[in-house]
């Protein structure tokens, strides 16, 4: 039996509020289950919306799930810019708004492939030190940009002064650099998807099993034997042609979620007609 540390495994869709970090989330799940527990993906404490919390072995799925795209509804006060792009920073300019003609102008430049200034208040780290903590010193430092894909962004609301957006945008996207960019802050940010899974379905008390956390991988049921060879580190045979997932997950290399009778028992990737492990996850 794996160790209790690893027990219950699976996925949980939490609808964080603003205010707590992510990892005050992670860590009121790993309390009340006595799991070991991980985030796929942060929000900024006064962010909102969907997170998604791995339990036990199933935080060894990590990997697969950061690089989803992810979807966002910000309200973005285009009055002022802050020095941290969202309204816990301390204001460094005032504005006068833009016109709506000119917004949808400078929305339409923002779609597509994109570089953004990293923001001063991130985790990205400068000279070998977070950025958040420079910039608690006031210290000033040169932020990277960074590409970003912008699939989507709508304009679903403006009243001349703050501009609701709707956006899908690629893994490590800072909204904030896009409201920043904009002239502006994010006075909200509300994550509603993260790949294939919605903050609609958010149930802090329901544990997804860990085959569900990869819907978007195709599927290869590997029987016990194979199981039990793929769970000792060696590559099986592929038994059948994978089912395909859903696809909207990132790319890359084929892999595939092997499968007995329905468990999840490890990633595989998909060579030539071999199933290798790639992450495994205990009986």
């Amino acid at each position: 039996m794996p160790p209790r540390a690893l027990r219950p495994a699976g996925l949980v869709l939490a609808d964080k509020p603003p205010g707590p970090s992510s990892f005050a989330v992670v860590r009121e799940h790993r309390d009340r289950t006595g799991a070991r527990a991980g985030h796929a993906g942060t929000l900024d404490p006064f962010a909102s919306g969907l997170l998604l919390v791995l339990l036990g072995a199933a935080t060894r799925l990590a990997r697969y799930l950061v690089g989803l795209d992810k979807r966002y509804l910000t309200e973005v006060d285009l009055t002022a810019r802050t020095a941290t792009g969202d309204c816990e920073g301390a204001m460094v300019e005032r504005r006068e708004p833009l016109p709506a003609a000119e917004l949808e102008r400078a929305l339409q430049r923002l779609r597509g492939e994109v570089e953004l200034r990293v923001p001063a208040a991130s985790a990205v780290k400068v000279g070998g030190e977070r950025a958040y903590r420079l910039a608690r010193r006031g210290v000033e430092v040169e932020m990277p940009l960074r590409r970003s894909t912008v699939h989507a962004l709508e304009l679903v609301a403006y009243d001349g002064r703050v501009a609701r957006l709707d956006l899908r945008v690629s893994s490590g996207t800072y909204v904030r650099a896009l409201a920043d960019a904009l002239g502006g802050h994010c006075r909200t940010l509300r994550r509603t998807e993260v790949g294939p899974f919605h903050v609609a379905y958010a149930d802090p008390k329901q544990v997804l099993p860990p085959a569900a956390a990869l819907p978007f991988l195709p599927t290869v049921e590997v029987g016990e034997e194979g199981a039990r060879a793929l769970r000792a580190g060696r590559p099986v045979s592929s038994p059948a042609r994978p089912v395909p997932g859903t696809g909207d997950g990132p790319g890359g290399p084929l892999r595939v979620r092997a499968l007995d009778r329905g468990d999840l028992v490890a990633v595989v990737r998909a060579e030539r007609e071999r199933l290798v492990p790639e992450t495994v996850l205990p009986a």
